[in-house]
């Protein structure tokens, strides 16, 4: 009894001892990501002395079990919390994308699951009636190898780490992590061999799990406070600081030099230490009042960063920097700043160029532009000439054949009634031999002008050739035809046309032939330019009859059906 006591208590001792590390660590660090991993692990690790003492603390064997599962459960994430601290320690926690972590959660799941239900005491099971000494199965053994597999692979890990070329501190970080895990592993090692495998040759040694733990846990804490083992952070400044392209240096409030990364000291000749000659390098930038400026603002700017491009001659010539000031305040105080400095001269130089070649491209699209537009105007004047008539201005005869193909269609389909004049000028031959072609072109235009003028807006006029136009006129029924026909007719004959001075002005009649159609049902027209042939034929044939009857009259054709 006084023996179970004994292991008990020192369980108990144990866990108050990591509780007491943990907020230590907790209170007296500031806390980075790696502090939160470590205070992770050492939750866990802090969950198997305090299982092991409520198991002494009881006789009931459901709650024994249920200890026992939670500190077995416990040590499965002792085993990935460990891999994961070795990844963040080593700089490789890049390495925990979504399919390494999947793995990581399938693997450890499983052992997890084994220890949780502990299907037909494959995991532990008791011995003489309660879990204080208890049985290991195949399930557990398989928690063993997980564990031996973690460890393996954060072995790899450090071990790696070492050999590559890593800085002083980094190295003995590493170092001093491994002895931890070594302490932690010796014990857990010395555990499962006399307590598990020879357990029936040697008498139990109680405890040397936790008492691992422990000791792993002390040397911990005390490496970080006196090795400072997670001062990786500026570490991690220092090679951020010294991989980057820009130069960096950081000042404190007399303007001296507390650090300047690798890339500064390629720029300018500065040396952590000396004071930093803002004057000596803004004496160089080509604008005076400026450098002036620039050199005022960043020493009187309390909270608002400063930035400004400057040009400094060197060896190599003329340079650009972008510089960029950023003030340091602690509890309202300057206590520094931090000066940037990019070298922007290949932007610089490139952005000149290329304000040269826009003002250029810019001239040249501006040449552009005006021969487009002459081409549009062209364009438009070569588009006018082929669908007019250069003497009269009326719409030519290819045009509007080209109309009426697609008129028709839509008339027939949708029984649309139209109409067409076809008339010429008569008596146009006597005309030209009378007073020459040039007063018989200008009967013609004239002609042409007395017709648009009587006709509607929808109505297209065209020349159809020498002294004879056409007219076509949509939704025009043969009543409206006639009475348009008539309009037409009575303008040109009031037409007077000037043949030159002190000649009487000449009177020219017309004769017109009308058609109009009007389709009752809808009708499918199989072949238009046969349809519009059949169509002119008969309007030319009334107007073939309105000259037999003696010219100046209008012949209409009968409805088409």
């Amino acid at each position: 009894m006084n023996h179970l006591n004994g292991i008990m208590w020192l369980d108990f001792c144990l866990f108050v001892l990591l509780l007491g590390l943990f907020f230590f660590v907790f209170v007296s660090s500031a806390i980075t990501r790696i502090h939160k991993v470590y205070l992770i692990f050492h939750f866990q690790i802090m969950l198997w002395p305090l299982c092991k003492f409520g198991v002494s603390t009881t006789t009931d064997p459901v709650l024994q079990m249920l200890y026992i599962k939670i500190a077995y459960i416990s040590l499965s994430l002792i085993g990935l919390g460990w891999l994961v601290f070795a990844l963040f320690l080593t700089g490789q926690s890049y390495k925990l994308d979504r399919r390494f972590r999947l793995v990581l959660a399938a693997a450890t799941s499983i052992t997890v699951l084994a220890a949780a239900f502990n299907p037909s005491g494959l995991f532990v099971s008791p011995r003489l009636g309660n879990y204080v000494e208890h049985d290991v199965g195949p399930l557990f053994w398989l928690l063993v190898g997980m564990l031996l597999a973690y460890g393996a692979v954060s072995l790899k890990l450090m071990l790696g780490t070492l050999r590559v070329h890593t800085a002083p501190v980094h190295r003995k970080q590493v170092r001093m992590a491994l002895s931890g895990m070594l302490v932690f592993s010796l014990f857990a090692v010395t555990d499962l061999l006399f307590n598990v495998i020879w357990v029936d040759n040697f008498p139990l040694i109680p405890g040397l799990t936790s008492l691992g733990m422990t000791v792993a846990a002390v040397y911990f804490v005390i490496a970080i406070h006196k090795y400072r083992i997670f001062d990786v952070v500026r570490l991690a400044q220092l090679n951020v600081l010294d991989s980057m392209s820009m130069g960096v240096a950081v000042l404190d409030e007399h303007e001296v030099v507390l650090e300047a990364n690798k890339a500064l000291q390629r720029y300018f000749d500065i040396r952590t230490g000396d004071r930093f000659p803002v004057e000596k390098l803004l004496a160089s930038h080509g604008d005076v009042s400026t450098a002036e400026l620039f050199l005022a603002n960043i020493r009187t700017a309390f909270d608002q960063p400063v930035q400004q491009e400057i040009a400094c001659r060197s060896n190599e010539g003329l340079r650009y920097y972008s510089v960029r000031c950023e003030p340091v305040i602690d509890r309202w105080m300057l206590i520094g700043r931090v000066l940037t400095f990019q070298d922007v001269t290949e932007y610089k130089e490139l952005m000149m160029a290329s304000a040269e070649q826009n003002k250029m491209l810019a001239e040249r699209n501006e040449e552009l532009t005006v021969i487009q537009q002459e081409l549009f105007s062209a364009n438009q004047k070569l588009e006018h000439l082929a669908v007019t008539d250069g003497l009269t201005g009326c719409f030519n005869r290819r045009y509007l054949m080209q109309q009426l193909e697609h008129e028709m269609i839509a008339n027939a389909r949708y029984r649309i009634p139209f109409a067409i004049f076809l008339f010429d000028i008569d008596l146009f031959k006597s005309i030209n031999d009378t007073y020459g072609h040039l007063v018989g072109d200008e009967v013609i235009k004239s002609t042409a002008e007395a017709v648009k003028k009587s006709l509607r807006r929808t109505d297209i006029l065209a020349r159809y050739g020498g002294e004879e136009f056409t007219v076509y006129l949509p939704h025009t029924t043969m009543e409206q035809a006639v009475i348009l026909a008539e309009r037409v007719k009575a303008a040109v004959a009031s037409n007077l046309i000037h043949t030159g001075p002190g000649s009487e002005p000449v009177n020219i009649t017309i004769s017109m032939g009308v058609l109009a159609a009007h389709h009752d049902q809808p009708v499918r027209i199989e072949d238009t330019k046969q349809y519009l042939k059949e169509l002119f034929h008969k309007v030319d044939t009334a107007l073939y009859e309105a000259k037999k009857r003696g010219r100046n009259r209008i012949v209409s054709v009968e409805p088409a059906s």
